[in-house]
Parts: structure tokens; sequence; C-alpha cells
């Protein structure tokens, strides 16, 4: 498989170009995401801790998963593929908003995003992929915000962006 490329836009969503992720996350160039919330019955929703070998985000607390749509791919069979391949299941998903966020990192690294939220549904265990997952649990959206509050420095940036701005966006 060749490098990874993601899909260019301009701020109306409107592809303008493919580039491979890392090159695009270098020259902080605004890309098509997606970020993923699955809940459970109890209306908690499973975050993962990012593998400590990521390149970026290392050992950091976020949504249930995160990642760019390939080209000609709907945001919602991005987001079950995606969620196959780093939780290790699949589930119904439903796309909510989508917005605009930057987020440069320590390692010179710049996430630039127009991102669409997922939300789904999931009551099982998960059998992360190891390579993507470093731990992950069940926790309450009450829970996540006072920790968040406490802790931000243990989640990722796009999360406390979505947490903070689109909260009623991803309750259940």
């Amino acid at each position: 498989m060749g490098k990874e490329k993601v899909i260019l836009v301009n701020d109306k969503d409107e592809q303008i170009g493919l580039m491979e992720k890392i090159e695009a996350h270098e020259k902080a160039l605004l890309h098509r995401a997606f970020s993923v919330f699955v809940f459970n019955d109890k209306n908690e929703l499973m975050i993962q801790q990012r593998a400590l070998e990521k390149y970026h985000s290392p050992g950091l607390w976020t949504n249930t998963c995160c990642s760019h749509q390939r080209e000609g791919e709907s945001n919602i069979e991005a987001g079950k593929r995606r969620l196959q391949e780093e939780m290790g299941f699949s589930t119904d998903l439903k796309e909510t908003i989508s917005f605009i966020y930057r987020a440069p990192f320590d390692n010179g690294l710049t996430e630039h995003e127009y991102d669409y939220i997922l939300v789904g549904t999931f009551n099982e265990e998960p059998k992360p992929n190891p390579d993507e997952v470093a731990n992950w649990r069940w926790m309450s959206l009450q829970a996540i915000e006072t920790d968040m509050e406490e802790r931000p420095e243990i989640y990722t940036e796009w999360f406390k962006i979505i947490f903070d701005k689109y909260y009623k966006h991803i309750q259940q």
C-alpha cells in the first residue's frame, strides 16, 4: 500500500487536490477528516488512548476514533472503515455537523481539518488494534468534562475543541 493521502478542500469542503497525509500536516493545509463518537445504552462515550507510537498526540485520550476520508469514500463509509481498523468493530453511524479547526503540535505538525462528527451506538467490548490504541474505556460526558477541566493535557486538541464547542451535537 502506498502512502496515505488526504483530500485537500477549501472552506466550503470542495475538493481541491490530494496530498500525502504527513505533507498536509507539515504544511498545515486544510483537509477533510472525521471524528467518531460511539455511545453505549448508558449514554457513556467510548474513548481511546492513542498508541504511544503515533506520530502526533501519542498517549493522549480522545474520541472513539478519527481519521481521514479516502478519495471517493463517503463520510459514513470512512467512519465505519476506520472504526473497524482502530477499534475492531462496526456499527451504524449518523452524520451530525461539520466544522473547521486548526491545532498546531509541538513536533511542528498541524491538524487543519474540515471535520465531520459521526455518532453511533455499541454495547459490546471493542477489539482495539494495538498499533492504533493503547487503551480504551467508557465514560459519561459529565465525567469527561470534569476530567478535561482538571487534566486538559491528557486529551487531544481536537477532542477538547469538539467537546467545548460542539457538545450538544455529540449527545445521544
